[in-house]
């Protein structure tokens, strides 16, 4: 196997085995050791491609949290197929919710977990972070105010505070979810969320 591929394909089962650990323990939590037993590497084969637990958040981040919010949040917003943008904006923030696992809705939002556990005390997770929400929040804007030019969103609805509301209740809701053993919080979070995206109209 070209040298290349290999050290990527290691770089990339070390940083799957971090990001699942994470998920469920949390990044304080986690270990080298713990990552390192997850991938069954070496310590050797493991330090050769990252030297510190922070390095290997950064890649986390950058790599598989920011790939799994763009595609799942993200890219449907762009609208390629050009569709009625309540009834995607119903799909992105509702029925993506509706399809969580049990395993999902316990653990939460793998990227709101980070941003509530070092967001603030690690610097250059934050930047990262906030970036990611950053993006998604600009890309929400710019649909909603396509929808303003098609007539879909009414004029007077303030599109930024309009897609930070809908990220922070996406958000919030999975957070909450994880201190309740049923789906009630969801189901009353599904039914506001829906009324307020209709709304807009």
């Amino acid at each position: 196997m070209n040298q290349k591929i290999k050290s990527k394909e290691t770089q990339n089962l070390i940083i799957n085995s971090a990001f699942e650990l994470f998920y469920k323990h949390g990044y304080n939590k986690t270990s080298i050791p713990e990552i390192i037993k997850g991938t069954g590497l070496s310590k050797g084969a493991f330090y050769h491609h990252f030297n510190s637990k922070r390095t290997i958040g950064e890649k986390v981040i950058d790599l598989t949290v920011r790939k799994r919010v763009y595609e799942r949040m993200v890219a449907p917003l762009k609208n390629p197929d050009n569709a009625p943008i309540i009834p995607l904006l119903c799909d992105v923030f509702v029925k993506r919710i509706e399809g969580y696992s049990d395993l999902e809705k316990d653990l939460g939002c793998p990227a709101n977990n980070l941003i509530n556990e070092i967001g603030y005390s690690e610097n250059s997770f934050r930047e990262m972070l906030r970036d990611i929400i950053d993006h998604w929040k600009q890309i929400m804007v710019d649909l909603l105010e396509q929808g303003k030019i098609k007539g879909e969103i009414r004029k007077n609805v303030d599109t930024s505070a309009t897609a930070i509301f809908l990220i922070s209740a996406f958000e919030g809701v999975r957070g909450i979810r994880k201190v309740y053993n049923n789906d009630k919080i969801l189901d009353e979070y599904l039914i506001a969320v829906k009324s307020y995206i209709e709304q807009l109209a």
